[in-house]
């Protein structure tokens, strides 16, 4: 392991943190009114780190087995053509889904889940709807969570050894959930004075772009991958 790789993984970790499930939801618990539960909010980022971890060994474990043929395919004129494609059709992807977004208010499906997550918090929910509501959103988002499939890759072809891949894992999960846990802790010292920047930072996450933006991002990387293995560029 090296600077760069850990760099790599831990910019990607920062990206993936500011997803609905590590951050949106999070924010939405330290939003709700009365006395904070801190306990609940560790409690729902510690069941999506530990799902994302074990979805992460798995995932690890999984292609490495197959990781010689894997990289034997990718290596073929017809595989690196085929990512270039991919990359480019992600990449102008990305503006049509900005503007589909622009279209559709998606206020309903939002407050839907806001509603879920402060019931889950509330008086009336308990530890099962809690770690309930921690999964669904982590197996709604784990299809779509473009950095951390990019994660796994750069850790199979790593070739770590076990306690390695666990402690990277451990700490990319870790990352994941770090900026939920700094606003908890603010929110914790601070009181209802970061209020304002937690509906700020709220408002910013449900009306962003976000995934078009990480979409393209990927998109651009894939497609510039290719063209320099096709030697398309310098």
């Amino acid at each position: 392991m090296d600077i760069a790789f850990l760099g790599s993984l831990a910019a990607l970790a920062l990206i993936d943190s500011t997803s609905f499930g590590t951050l949106l939801i999070p924010i939405w618990f330290l939003l709700h009114p009365g006395k904070l539960r801190g306990s609940r909010i560790l409690v729902f980022l510690g069941t999506v780190a530990t799902f994302y971890f074990a979805v992460g060994l798995g995932l690890v474990y999984g292609l490495s087995r197959f990781m010689p043929q894997i990289t034997a395919f990718l290596d073929t004129p017809g595989a690196m053509w085929t990512q270039l494609i991919l990359g480019v059709a992600l990449f102008f992807l990305s503006f049509r889904l900005d503007s589909k977004r622009k279209k559709k208010s998606g206020g309903g499906r939002v407050l839907k889940w806001r509603e879920r997550a402060l019931g889950a918090d509330g008086q009336n929910g308990g530890l099962f709807s809690l770690i309930g509501l921690a999964l669904t959103a982590a197996v709604i988002e784990v299809g779509s969570m473009l950095p951390y499939l990019a994660a796994i890759g750069l850790i199979t072809t790593a070739a770590l050894t076990l306690p390695q891949t666990g402690l990277v894992l451990a700490g990319y999960c870790l990352v994941m959930i770090l900026p939920a846990l700094v606003l908890m802790a603010l929110r914790i010292t601070a009181g209802h004075r970061i209020e304002g920047l937690l509906t700020k930072i709220s408002n910013w996450m449900t009306n962003s772009d976000a995934i078009a933006w990480i979409v393209g991002i990927v998109g651009f990387l894939l497609a510039r991958d290719a063209a320099v293995r096709l030697e398309l560029i310098g």
